[in-house]
């Protein structure tokens, strides 16, 4: 079980891009950029006419940017056990979004979706993901029609933890950042924990990690969004759901309580323990993660 855990963690199974922001009647274009360290990345640039403003979003791990099909198999079998056998279609946040103004850039991270496989598949918690932020920033400001454009940060649970690992590698390419909004980071060895903790062996937490580390070269303790977050540059916004059983508060308290700017904020879900729920919140109840976006971008 433990070695079934470790090559899943590891190597992580692509999921498909389902959805298409023209389901929502929405004008898009597919595009192709560069990581910074060249990995292609495929994403979608959805145009808001008369805009001067962007959002760069990404995505979960085992995610891409439409979501995941969690009410297929055989991601329902992985997930619904946990209570997130339910479908997250992230299209709908990006309607939301170019309803509200905003020009959106929506991307798969490397080894997720249809972006370039690298570093051997080895899903890495934010280390190396970071160079996708970052190429994703390169790229909205080399276009002629948004490198002037006010832009802001949605980055989603790996997404996060790649935003604030890339805030501590190339702090640089954030120059000029607007703010932040990061629904639910966690750390590798908590999320892991408590999956160990449901399956009714929570004290083979270090069995599990040696198995990894021999997978990736890559121990929990590199991969730390709670330290990473002590580097972190523009106004955040967090979001989490308190009693998500794949978590505990207190990461993403530590997290938040280590963000050394002023202008910050954590809202906890609450009346739910799916985690999934924290990634439709924004589809729910989108009013304080929009207006952070128009007090920070206007």
């Amino acid at each position: 079980m433990l070695d079934q855990i470790a090559d899943g963690f590891s190597h992580q199974a692509r999921s498909p891009v389902l959805r298409s922001p023209a389901e929502h009647g929405l004008d898009f274009e597919n595009v192709t950029f560069p990581s910074h360290d060249g990995v292609p990345l495929e994403g979608w640039f959805i145009p808001a006419p008369g805009s001067d403003k962007l959002v760069i979003a990404n995505h979960p791990m085992g995610f891409t940017r439409a979501g995941l099909p969690t009410h297929l198999e055989p991601w329902h079998s992985i997930w619904a056990p946990s209570g997130n056998g339910f479908e997250i279609d992230f299209v709908r946040d990006y309607a939301i979004l170019h309803r509200a103004g905003y020009h959106v850039l929506a991307y798969d991270l490397r080894n997720h979706g249809l972006s370039g496989a690298a570093n051997g598949g080895v899903s890495s918690s934010g280390i190396f993901e970071a160079r996708d932020v970052v190429g994703a920033l390169a790229y909205a400001r080399e276009r002629p029609d948004t490198r002037d454009m006010a832009i802001g940060l949605f980055s989603r649970c790996l997404g996060c933890s790649s935003t604030f690992a890339a805030m501590t590698q190339f702090p640089e390419a954030f120059h000029g950042v607007r703010c932040l909004v990061g629904p639910q980071p966690v750390t590798a060895r908590t999320i892991m924990g408590r999956r160990l903790a449901a399956l009714g062996i929570p004290d083979r937490i270090d069995d599990l990690e040696r198995r990894i580390v021999r997978r990736t070269g890559i121990d929990f303790a590199a991969r730390s969004p709670r330290e990473w977050a002590r580097n972190v540059s523009v106004p955040t916004f967090l979001y989490q759901v308190r009693d998500d059983v794949l978590t505990h508060p207190s990461d993403v308290q530590e997290m938040f309580d280590n963000i050394p700017v002023a202008e910050k904020e954590l809202r906890w879900i609450e009346g739910t323990t799916a985690r999934w729920d924290g990634y439709l919140e924004f589809q729910r109840r989108p009013e304080p993660m929009l207006d952070w976006f128009a007090t920070h971008m206007s």
